[in-house]
């Protein structure tokens, strides 16, 4: 694939394996189940999932030259993601994600994203390039380290761009805090990342949008598995939409679903609630099991 993309995903690009048994497990139970490999990473994910809503994106990313990364970065681009701008030659082998998961959903994970992590500003480098004069959706994630993001956030490069956060995990939360403090970016959470971002426990998505918008945010949305998602702006109306009820078929993803039709609904230039709607059932859809749109 080659061309101009007209979206962003800055982060995490490696491959997931997901093992899932089909009933309820306890701490240290030994089960059948299903084990898949699949190309993963917050940054990958939303730009597949953007691919599906008919969007081009390019993920910034660090790819090991292993056997692995190889066939990561074929697969992306069979997906419908470019990757042209990766960097490839840090020294550095290609990142893995682990998780389990049962029937009530992710039990435990770990990610190892450390190439990421020390390949640093290199993946930044198509800014200056080929991509320099960015003015487009940007995604972050919070693979990235804080001292990356508190640079992005300040980066003249991308001052202008329109950036969506998230996350990556609640144990990644606090590392959004420099864009927070910049008041950069719509962010998007659970409501775990929400509290630990708003410093506070909250009883529900939109008391914890609304909480990290108080903290300076411009705007925020909170997902909280099947209850109400809400949408949350500064000096303006909270929105809240319960997603449809659905059988568990997996987890790992759902947010990212969430937030790529999200923003695919507002670059077709959907209203909020239109947005907030498109994007609570794809992430049904997802977490049922069926691929979106």
């Amino acid at each position: 694939m080659s061309g101009q993309p007209d979206i962003l995903c800055i982060g995490a690009m490696l491959w997931d394996v997901i093992g899932r048994a089909p009933r309820r497990m306890a701490p240290g139970a030994d089960v059948p189940g299903r084990i898949r490999h699949i190309p993963g990473g917050v940054a990958l994910n939303v730009a597949v999932a953007l691919s599906r809503w008919g969007l081009v994106p390019a993920v910034l990313s660090a790819v090991g030259r292993d056997p692995e990364g190889e066939a990561l970065v074929a697969e992306a681009r069979r997906l419908g993601v470019l990757t042209q701008w990766l960097a490839r030659d840090t020294g550095l082998p290609t990142d893995c994600y682990m998780g389990i998961e049962d029937s009530e959903g992710l039990i435990a994970a770990v990610a190892d994203a450390h190439s990421l992590e020390e390949a640093g500003d290199r993946i930044l480098q198509p800014l200056a390039d080929e991509l320099a004069g960015w003015t487009a959706p940007v995604v972050l994630d919070g693979n990235l380290t804080e001292d990356l993001l508190a640079r992005i956030a300040r980066d003249p490069r991308l001052a202008v761009a329109d950036l969506r956060v998230v996350p990556a995990s609640p144990g990644k939360a606090e590392r959004l805090e420099p864009l927070i403090a910049a008041r950069r970016g719509c962010f998007y959470l659970n409501r775990l990342e929400a509290e630990i971002l708003a410093g506070d426990a909250c009883p529900d998505a939109a008391s914890a949008a609304a909480a990290v918008v108080r903290r300076g945010a411009a705007r925020v949305l909170v997902t909280d598995g099947p209850y109400p998602a809400a949408d949350a702006i500064a000096n303006g109306p909270t929105l809240t939409l319960t997603p449809p009820a659905v059988t568990v078929a997996r987890v790992t993803g759902a947010g990212d679903c969430f937030l790529a039709a999200h923003l695919a609904a507002e670059l077709k230039g959907n209203a909020r609630e239109a947005a907030l709607r498109q994007a609570v059932e794809a992430s049904a859809a997802h977490v049922s099991g069926k691929d979106v749109p």
